[in-house]
């Protein structure tokens, strides 16, 4: 390739020596027909300089297909070893867009490098040579401004890769976070992370923007670097005509010179450091990608301070007094409703007076003047069909939504926007899907108490049967991948969170449906018991029997009484409590069903043995 690429060297040389000749030998000498001999010269140097180029393309195959051959095979080696070494974390997608997409983009951008690398310096080399052969003193001229450009360009490549990797690191780190709120956008609301999640993504952003700017700057001075190489020459060649031709230097020399400036030399250098300026990013990071050994882990996201540490584990203290002995206890050990009529005086935990909502102006209310009162302590599970307002009023309760009309209070203060700050410390929602973050199992149980102690999380983890999920994440300090977790084992987690917060209000919008009936019947005993109120939307009967009082919402009305009483005042609550034993008497059945199938089906295999 490099024997072809010296005909375009040629064909460089040709165009600005015949345009020379030309004139001070053809035309300015009065022979037109050598000058157009000499245009001639040029005209067929064009010619082989296209030949040179079809023939260095061909050449470049062998290049550039061992190169991508060479990617693939560390891509292979790559997903081998990651499978090999951890087949839970293997990430087969990267795998595949490592052999397809990102060694197809290394292989345009290394033969596009390639290209322009080398027709920069073949077209320089044949342009210096011809400055040359017309006059020295040409390249006492042009040479200076074009080595100062170069050297200036060449100075900013460590620095503004530097800057452009950081910029994609701080990019990529952005969007994981992103993803990562906007799939748990709900929880973030409920537990009033806003400012802190606001003062991650915030941090990350002003981050991007600082490196936007140095990049920006660094943009600018490559602009410069090529306008000194590009540009100075022609001015400094310009600006010492007068001398020149004083020297000896004839027309068609200066003429040939500036054809070399403006048709090869400038065009080929912008041609580079455009090149280098966007696919030598993109091979750049992409080749990091294929010198990983394996798949890396998830990187932390850059905030411009140190990284976050795991919530303080300072030695186990003493036992917390609502569970001095550390074990569950069997029955709910705080007294009956009845028995708390002597309370009345108290701040209720909640309190809805009048509370309408609707889901846009002139749509149908799915809750109307709905009042209801909240004890401290009380366990109150929320039942009906579906879509009849649920989860709307959890929301409510959060301070997600804003009634139309009415008011919402938890702990005797507002629950929206207009309450006290910092609303994690009241209340916490639990959703249906989970929210769990990449960290340390501790961060994840004690993100919404950072002081919490070991003793604290490990407590957690006992009540709620969670050691078995903890010891295979790695303890409290092992690393967490939401990607990897069962939608039972995010609710646990998640459930674990809720149980170490702060919060005196727990709301639970089915956050257990995906749990099975003894570990979700395990996990309600554990919260009821917690200090605090239980506000729990039910999806089985058996959560309904274990709450002090049961919400029935039935459209325009609600009934709200212990589950005794609604069997006898409400036909709604029958009939979903009877479709209830229904299902739970249908499950039970197709279970027995195929154990029976099973058993059958391995006396039969021992027979045949």
């Amino acid at each position: 390739m490099s024997g072809w690429s010296l005909l375009e060297s040629g064909q460089t040389f040709l165009g600005g020596y015949g345009v020379a000749r030309s004139l001070d030998d053809g035309f300015l000498a009065g022979r037109t027909s050598t000058g157009l001999l000499w245009l001639c010269v040029a005209a067929g140097a064009t010619l082989l300089g296209g030949l040179a180029v079809r023939q260095v393309f061909r050449g470049l195959a062998d290049l550039v297909e061992p190169f991508r051959d060479g990617l693939m095979r560390r891509a292979v080696d790559q997903a081998l070893r990651a499978a090999l070494a951890d087949p839970a974390r293997a990430d087969p997608t990267a795998a595949v867009s490592r052999l397809t997409h990102q060694t197809e983009i290394a292989r345009d951008s290394f033969a596009g490098l390639v290209l322009t690398a080398r027709s920069f310096v073949f077209t320089t080399a044949g342009a210096l040579i011809g400055l040359a052969s017309l006059d020295p003193a040409l390249l006492i001229v042009v040479l200076p401004p074009l080595l100062t450009g170069l050297i200036l360009f060449l100075a900013t490549f460590p620095p503004m890769a530097g800057a452009q990797r950081a910029y994609l690191d701080a990019d990529e780190a952005l969007s994981a976070l992103s993803g990562q709120v906007a799939a748990g956008l709900r929880d973030v609301a409920a537990c009033g992370a806003r400012t802190r999640i606001a003062a991650e993504v915030g941090t990350l952003i002003a981050l991007e923007e600082r490196l936007s700017r140095r990049l920006a700057r660094w943009a600018a001075v490559r602009s410069f670097a090529l306008g000194v190489a590009g540009r100075l020459p022609l001015v400094a060649l310009l600006a010492a005509t007068p001398l020149l031709l004083k020297g000896g230097l004839t027309a068609g020399a200066l003429l040939g010179a500036l054809t070399y400036l403006v048709q090869a030399l400038l065009p080929a250098l912008h041609a580079l450091m455009t090149a280098a300026g966007t696919a030598g990013t993109r091979l750049l990071v992409v080749l990091e990608r294929f010198t990983d050994q394996g798949d890396c882990p998830a990187k932390e996201i850059p905030t411009g301070r140190p990284p976050s540490e795991p919530p303080a584990l300072q030695p186990p203290g003493p036992e917390s007094p609502a569970y001095p002995s550390g074990q569950i206890p069997a029955e709910d050990p705080r007294p009956a409703q009845s028995a708390r009529s002597g309370r009345s005086g108290r701040t209720p935990a909640a309190e809805l007076r009048g509370v309408t909502f609707a889901y846009g102006t002139g749509a149908r209310p799915v809750l109307r003047e709905l009042d209801l009162t909240l004890e401290d302590g009380e366990h109150l599970v929320v039942v009906g069909p579906s879509g009849i307002g649920k989860s709307t009023l959890t929301s409510l309760l959060a301070g997600i939504l804003t009634p139309d009309a009415g008011s919402v209070r938890v702990a005797g203060a507002a629950a929206g926007p207009d309450g006290p700050a910092h609303p994690q410390l009241r209340r916490a929602l639990l959703p249906q899907r989970a929210y769990v973050f990449s960290g340390t199992v501790a961060e994840n149980l004690a993100y919404f108490r950072p002081d919490a102690s070991r003793a604290d999380l490990e407590r957690a983890a006992q009540l709620l049967c969670l050691e078995d999920l903890v010891r295979r994440l790695g303890g409290l300090h092992g690393r967490v991948d939401p990607r990897l977790l069962s939608l039972g084992e995010r609710q646990q987690l998640a459930v674990g969170r809720a149980y170490v917060s702060p919060a005196p209000l727990l709301l639970l919008d089915e956050a257990t449906c995906h749990l099975d009936p003894e570990t979700e019947a395990r996990t309600e005993r554990v919260l009821a018991a917690r200090p605090g109120t239980l506000v729990l939307v039910a999806h089985r009967i058996s959560s309904a029997l274990r709450a002090d009082r049961v919400l029935v919402l039935d459209g325009d009305r609600a009934l709200c009484a212990p589950h005794a009483t609604l069997l006898t005042e409400s036909e709604l609550y029958r009939d979903l409590v009877g479709r209830w034993y229904h299902d739970s008497e249908s499950a039970a059945h197709e279970r027995d069903r195929h154990a029976h199938r099973s058993a059958a089906r391995m006396e039969e295999s021992d027979a045949t043995a």
